[in-house]
C-alpha cells in the first residue's frame, strides 16, 4: 500500500470525525450520520490496507527463502 494511500484514508478518517463532532454540537443529525458514516468507511480501507501489508510481508518472506 502506498504511503499516500494510507495519508489519505487517515485523512477521510479525520475529516468524518470532525464533521460528526460538528453535527453533535449543532444538534445536527444529518451530519453526525455522515460523519459516522464517512469515518467507518475510511476505517475499513485502513483495515484494508492493512492487510495488503500483511499479504506482502508474507510474500516478501516467502521470497526470501528461496
Amino acid at each position: 500500500m502506498s504511503f499516500t494511500d494510507k495519508v489519505e484514508h487517515k485523512a477521510e478518517e479525520l475529516k468524518g470525525a470532525a464533521k460528526e463532532k460538528y453535527g453533535d454540537a449543532t444538534d445536527n443529525e444529518r451530519l453526525q450520520a455522515e460523519g459516522a458514516a464517512e469515518r467507518a468507511a475510511a476505517k475499513a480501507k485502513q483495515a484494508g490496507d492493512h492487510v495488503k501489508d500483511a499479504g506482502h510481508d508474507v510474500a516478501d518472506a516467502f521470497n526470501r527463502d528461496r
